[in-house]
């Protein structure tokens, strides 16, 4: 017997590691994508929004395409990485060729309270950047904490952070918007840089990838060459960390990872601003520490050549 896909808000800042992860809810049946909600985070937000519509196209992908948050709650916004996801946010590849439409009606954080409620109990929202929008829907609607199947993010971390010793990128860039969303009563995972810093696409493996998996092995090569050259300059690392695919791959194959569940708590100030740690109290979050990283990049793999 058939089981339906899990139906998935996937809400992101497009990004490199954003693309793959189009990539890989474009490759799975269990997965169905209802709807792109936009942030700021590796770029601004008309940036993201112009990079979601584009791998939508590029892509051949059907969800809406909706804008979000420009900037942080209370904060001012950081700089663009673009030492890492170049001065377009999709590894300065060439973007230009389509005619793209504009995006969706509908802010980001309305059309995720509007698709909670009319898809009550049966949509979990990944979120793979700043957690404002999410943030935002809560604070217009507090009982969809109550209707959602879960919310995954990629976030955090308990040792080292990527933008500071002590924070990492989507949850410095909103630090109070993380503390509202990982304080509410609705079931979290959380997928910090313990887990995600294992998962490598190597160069050998993406140049497989290309040679094998057809059109989008050729589009992951193609857009993730910028990138695995700053993790190697920065990191010293041979390829490309697949942060925000394995978020995703949290959803479809948990068997790879190892969960602690306690509470987590976020720091909104000081040099401190943005990092995660335990804390007290009575609602546990389901961190994922650890992570079989070499499984999660060949079930990856596996899974965009098999798609084409």
């Amino acid at each position: 017997m058939s089981v339906a896909p899990r139906l998935v808000i996937l809400d992101t800042d497009p990004g490199v590691d954003d693309a793959l992860a189009l990539l890989y809810l474009r490759a799975r049946l269990d997965l169905k994508l209802l709807a792109i909600t936009t942030v700021f985070g590796n770029a601004d937000v008309e940036t993201t929004t112009r990079n979601a519509l584009w791998l939508r196209a590029r892509l051949g992908l059907s969800a809406p395409v909706h804008p979000g948050a420009a900037a942080p709650l209370s904060r001012p916004r950081g700089r663009a990485p673009v030492h890492v996801h170049g001065e377009n946010g999709l590894g300065d590849i060439d973007l230009s060729g389509r005619d793209l439409p504009p995006p969706d009606a509908g802010a980001a954080h309305d059309r995720i309270v509007e698709l909670v409620r009319a898809y009550p109990g049966a949509v979990t929202l990944v979120a793979i950047g700043p957690l404002s929008n999410l943030a935002l829907a809560l604070r217009a609607a507090p009982d969809i904490a109550g209707l959602v199947a879960g919310v995954t993010i990629m976030g955090g971390a308990f040792g080292r952070g990527n933008v500071t010793p002590y924070a990492e990128a989507n949850i410095h860039n909103d630090p109070e918007a993380a503390a509202e969303v990982l304080a509410a009563s609705w079931p979290v995972t959380l997928v910090p840089l313990d887990a995600t810093m294992a998962c490598v696409l190597t160069d050998t493996a993406a140049h497989d990838l290309a040679r094998d998996g057809g059109d989008a092995g050729r589009f992951a090569l193609e857009v993730t060459r910028g990138y695995a050259a700053a993790y190697a300059r920065h990191e010293g690392l041979d390829g490309c960390v697949l942060h925000d695919v394995a978020a995703l791959v949290s959803l479809t194959a948990p068997e790879l990872f190892s969960p602690r569940f306690a509470p987590v708590a976020v720091t909104t100030e000081g040099e401190r601003a943005g990092q995660t740690a335990w804390a007290a109290g009575d609602s546990p979050t389901r961190v994922l520490l650890g992570v079989d990283g070499p499984r999660l990049a060949e079930h990856f793999g596996q899974a965009i050549a098999s798609a084409d």
